[in-house]
């Protein structure tokens, strides 16, 4: 059993440990937005799909044939490697990225982890055969346990062991020596089972193979619901809190590890999953976690959403995994088990990160999730459950009927005080204006739970420069410090378009924003950009792609901006990034990065990059006492130091503080864990 275990362990360790490598790889080629790792999401869930189908469909084979084509995929595969992402494939400008990523990954790393996916059932299906009339035949379910702990050791493993202290080309080689171990245990595996399966034909064949009821539609939509449920729910919730509720670096990874436990426990054995437990814990959750979803106008506090929405997830999907393995066929129709699961997967990952974008204004999967946990509990309780029934269902259908009123008044709360409400490929935007009743009304864009800007609606007002952009701010300061004829002003990260209000006549401004929603709401709800005196550009796409692109610009002043959640994305504060600024920029020039942060501390990684380059930098934080402005802190960086010694900058300059055993962040090496504050 070693190895069939071994095989399993070192697969599934593989399987989740390529994804972050590869889209770490990519990211800078595709402007390091959201989007980038959805696409590479839709990629890994179509692959594993594609993995289970093939494992069904070879398990069919007598066991030589089996093995023989097994092998043969596995050298090939081999000739692959590494798996290093070849320049040529980063994007001209015109063309479609989705579509070059799925090519790319494909051509990269297709084989590989076709083959990686395809071992979790496959092996399974071999172990069933090997040990037909042993005891530890009965423990074959065991093993899909086993290789979802081994997923959730290599998901912990990379950002807190992997990341912090490896390269990412060396990533990229090692991952593919562990594929060369993976190649020799899969084959080894392959060859000891059609050569020494452990069967006695004088035995009688265990009953569960040779009376087992073939699996009926009902079971294989059984089978398929459950596990797009949990998949629906752990993206929704994941969503959820790492947008709307707060923007914490290493968030997502608290969801996904409770998904993968509750894989884990549901199939390590039956003890851990009891229907008198979880389903009364279903009918308080799922009404609670849908009132928090409106509660305190829609921004319950932090401290209560996050131990809300993680144990309602943890109890959501043990009943869906815990129904699951109740329901799991005979060994000899595991492989059909598991492309179900895949199948289910891949749908409720295609609904959440492809058509839920194009069909809903709004982040609107949990609400409807949580209905649709209800509706399943019925479907189960008709099926599985003789005692109580009556009063399970009404209760279920109670709790399903609180959750659909709280989430249609969480929707109508999202909707009623928003001008726009609008989402795509890079999240929600929403325009909201205050202030009406005191004749005094203000608008602000929100994405997720960022003000991403705002601006007074009354023509004295208009031209106000507000939040993290005051006079005072390292943004005003540095647009301050080169005024003059003819300045020219690049900024990545539209927001509203609040530095338009500091450019003059005879000025010259390069907005650069990759969301055309952003675009469209700016010029839509704001005056910022049609006010200005000075002629503006605005240039659609990431900022980094695009500047590499384009002839220098010889800015004055260059103000990064951009933000994803809440942090500037990485690939716009690497050694080559700043290379491509430096380019765009006149010897005197000053550029100004935006680094406030509640939980990163990005002001040393910016000042490295600076010393690198024989730069000089400096830290400016302003905390203004003028209500509309926000407290900010921008990091100032220029070629001449006396630019930076003026003393409206020395007032509020700041010493940047080194962090011990930082490395320089380049395009193939970022440590976010470094940075914690």
């Amino acid at each position: 059993m070693l190895l069939y275990a071994a095989t399993i362990f070192v697969s599934a360790f593989l399987l989740f440990l390529v994804q972050p490598i590869i889209a770490k790889q990519i990211l800078p080629w595709f402007g390091g937005s959201a989007g980038v790792w959805s696409t590479c999401l839709v990629f890994f869930q179509l692959w594993l799909l594609a993995g289970y189908t093939y494992a069904d469909a070879l398990s069919r084979y007598k066991l030589k044939t089996q093995a023989v084509v097994h092998t043969l995929l596995v050298l090939l595969a081999l000739l692959t490697l590494p798996i290093i992402a070849d320049p040529a494939w980063k994007p001209q400008g015109n063309e479609d990225p989705g579509w070059r990523i799925l090519a790319l990954l494909i051509a990269t790393i297709g084989l590989p982890y076709f083959l990686v996916a395809t071992t979790g059932p496959l092996v399974q299906s071999w172990f069933a055969k090997a040990f037909i009339n042993d005891p530890r035949h009965v423990k074959v379910y065991r093993l899909f346990a086993l290789s979802n702990l081994a997923s959730l050791l290599a998901l912990v493993a990379y950002p807190f062991a992997v990341e912090p202290v490896i390269e990412l080309q060396t990533q990229s080689w090692a991952w593919s020596g562990g594929f060369v171990l993976f190649a020799l245990l899969v084959i080894a595996t392959a060859w000891r089972t059609q050569r020494n399966t452990v069967f006695d034909a004088s035995l009688p064949l265990p009953q569960s193979n040779t009376d087992a009821i073939p699996p009926r539609w009902t079971d294989y939509v059984l089978w398929l619901l459950l596990a797009a449920l949990g998949t629906l729910f752990l993206l929704a919730v994941s969503t959820h809190i790492t947008q709307n509720v707060a923007s914490v670096p290493f968030l997502w990874i608290v969801p996904l590890s409770l998904y993968l436990l509750t894989f884990i426990l549901c199939f390590d054995g039956s003890r851990w999953y009891r229907r008198s437990l979880f389903i009364p814990l279903l009918l308080v959750l799922t009404p609670l976690m849908a009132w928090g979803l409106q509660a305190d106008r829609g921004v319950l506090h932090f401290e209560k959403a996050l131990p809300l929405y993680c144990i309602g997830l943890f109890v959501v999907c043990m009943f869906c995994h815990g129904e699951l393995a109740a329901a799991r066929p005979a060994p000899r129709y595991l492989t059909r088990f598991y492309l179900m699961i895949s199948v289910g997967g891949a749908l409720g990952g295609l609904f959440v990160g492809v058509v839920a974008p194009r069909i809903f204004s709004g982040y609107w999967e949990t609400p409807a999730t949580l209905v649709l946990v209800s509706i399943l509990m019925i479907l189960v309780i008709l099926k599985s459950i003789p005692h109580w029934r009556g009063l399970t269902l009404v209760l279920t259908l109670l709790a399903g009927g609180i959750s659909s009123y709280y989430g249609l008044k969480y929707v109508e709360l999202m909707r009623d005080d928003a001008l726009l409400m609008q989402r795509n490929f890079y999240g929600t935007i929403r325009v909201k204006e205050q202030g009406t009743d005191t004749g005094n009304p203000v608008r602000h864009l929100m994405h997720g739970v960022i003000l991403h800007g705002e601006q007074y609606q009354t023509p004295a007002l208009r031209l106000l420069a507000t939040t993290y952009y005051g006079p005072e701010s390292g943004a005003g300061l540095a647009l301050s410090l080169t005024q003059g004829p003819g300045q020219r002003i690049g900024v990545v990260g539209l927001g509203v378009g609040t530095l338009a209000s500091y450019a003059a006549a005879d000025s010259k401004l390069f907005l650069y924003e990759i969301n055309p929603q952003v675009v469209d709401a700016a010029r839509q709800f704001f005056s910022y950009l049609s006010d200005t005196p000075a002629q503006s550009e605005t240039i659609l796409g990431d900022a980094r792609l695009s500047l590499e692109r384009e002839a220098s610009r010889q800015f004055d002043v260059l103000v990064i901006d951009a933000f994803s959640s809440d942090a500037i994305p990485v690939h716009l504060l690497t050694r080559e990034a700043l290379d491509i600024y430096l380019r765009h920029m006149k010897p005197n020039g000053v550029m100004a990065f935006h680094v406030t942060n509640r939980y990163l501390n990005l002001a040393p990684v910016v000042k490295q990059l600076a010393d690198q380059a024989g730069l000089h930098s400096v830290l400016v934080s302003d905390e203004p006492e003028e209500y509309w402005l926000s407290r900010t802190d921008y990091v100032l960086v220029a070629r001449d130091p006396k630019l930076l010694q003026q003393p409206k900058i020395a007032a509020r300059a700041h010493e940047i503080t080194p962090i011990p055993g930082l490395k320089l962040w380049t395009d193939s090496y970022n440590n976010l864990f470094k940075v914690l504050k």
